[in-house]
Formats: C-alpha cells, sequence, structure tokens
C-alpha cells in the first residue's frame, strides 16, 4: 500500500511540476528515399520546379507538448495526412493517393531553452483511402493500420513553432493492384508507406 501511495504520490508531482502548451500545427510533406541532406535537397527542389507537385502533400493537427523534469518532454500529436506517390511498372504509372491519420508519440530534448528542441519516436498511422482504380487496375486489399517512427527539431519563437522531421517505415502499408484482361489476370504489389521529409508551421495557443 505504501508502495501504490509513493507511485502515486510521485506521479501527481510530475504531473503538477510539468508544463504544458497545446499547439495547431501543419506540414508539407514530400515523399523521399534516406534522411540525407542530398536526398532531401533534390527531392524539395522537384517539388518545387514543378516536376514533383503530384508527389506533394500536407497534415494538419493538434499537438500536445508535455514538459518533464529537467529538459526533456513528451509530445503527443493528432494529425490528417494526405500525400500522393508515384512509381512506374514496364506497363503503366501509378499515381496513388493516401488519406490516414498519424498519431506520433514523440520524445524531445531541449537544446537552447524551450527555443530550440530535438525529438524522436514512434508514430502510428490508420489508413483511411477506399478502395480505388488506377488505369484499370482495381486496388483491393492493404494494411489499415502501419508503425513507423519520426525524428526532428522544432524551433519556437513566442507562440509561433517552425520545425522539420523525417519519417521512415518500420511496417508496411502493402497494396495489392488487379487488372483482369480477357480472363487473364495482372497483379502488382505495392507499399505505400515511404519515407516522408516534412517541414512547417504551428502556432501555441
Amino acid at each position: 500500500m505504501k508502495k501504490v501511495f509513493s507511485i502515486a504520490l510521485i506521479g501527481f508531482s510530475l504531473f503538477a511540476y510539468a508544463q504544458i502548451s497545446l499547439a495547431g500545427k501543419a506540414n508539407l510533406i514530400f515523399p523521399t528515399g534516406s534522411p540525407s541532406w542530398k536526398n532531401i535537397k533534390g527531392t524539395v527542389n522537384e517539388a518545387v520546379e514543378g516536376s514533383g507537385k503530384n508527389n506533394a502533400g500536407f497534415n494538419v493537427g493538434l499537438s500536445l507538448k508535455v514538459q518533464l523534469p529537467g529538459s526533456f518532454y513528451v509530445m503527443p500529436e493528432l494529425y490528417y495526412t494526405h500525400f500522393k506517390n508515384e512509381f512506374t511498372t514496364s506497363e503503366t504509372t501509378f499515381d496513388i493517393k493516401s488519406n490516414r491519420m498519424d498519431l506520433p508519440v514523440l520524445l524531445g530534448y531541449n537544446i537552447w531553452g524551450n527555443t530550440l528542441s530535438a525529438f524522436v519516436g514512434p508514430v502510428a498511422s490508420y489508413n483511411l483511402s477506399k478502395e480505388d482504380t488506377y488505369n484499370d487496375f482495381k486496388e483491393n486489399s492493404r494494411d489499415n493500420f502501419t508503425v513507423g517512427y519520426q525524428f526532428g527539431a522544432q524551433f519556437e519563437i513566442k507562440k509561433l513553432i517552425l520545425n522539420a522531421r523525417y519519417e521512415g517505415a518500420f511496417s508496411k502499408d502493402s497494396r495489392k493492384f488487379i487488372n483482369t484482361v480477357a480472363g487473364s489476370e495482372q497483379e502488382i504489389r505495392y507499399d505505400n508507406r515511404p519515407n516522408l521529409f516534412m517541414v512547417g508551421v504551428g502556432y501555441k495557443f
């Protein structure tokens, strides 16, 4: 009983100590390869120049920052995310839409007070997209729930937040596309959880 009381007391003490802030955030999304600067720069340049316009997207949502003792904080977030990702087979080009709900739970560290910080953590995603048809290929299977990871940094100036992050995948969003012609079935399998680079702004309420 004493142990339970002690744990509860510590928990209430941490909660009372914690500084909590809520922010709205919006990000531009660019599907990319590795988190190298060269790769990210090339992806962004393609989108700006127009050749990668079909591969850009966005997300909007809420971010809760809970300051922990010391320089650490926990930052759970909830986003609606939309992006397109293009891939080409020998027969056709697919421009695949993705609509999903993302729930990152990030652990951060304040590098320069509350102004500059870095964060890392898992992100759970639930696919909202319905079955679609792409160039006569019917999308008929997918994984609704997948898990990835994010790491990045954010800069806070009073109520304004600037952030950039990279997202990779722990599990695949496996999709299968089938086209039946004259009784012959052609099947293409595809992973629609690409690596992503995100950059955006936020506002603390």
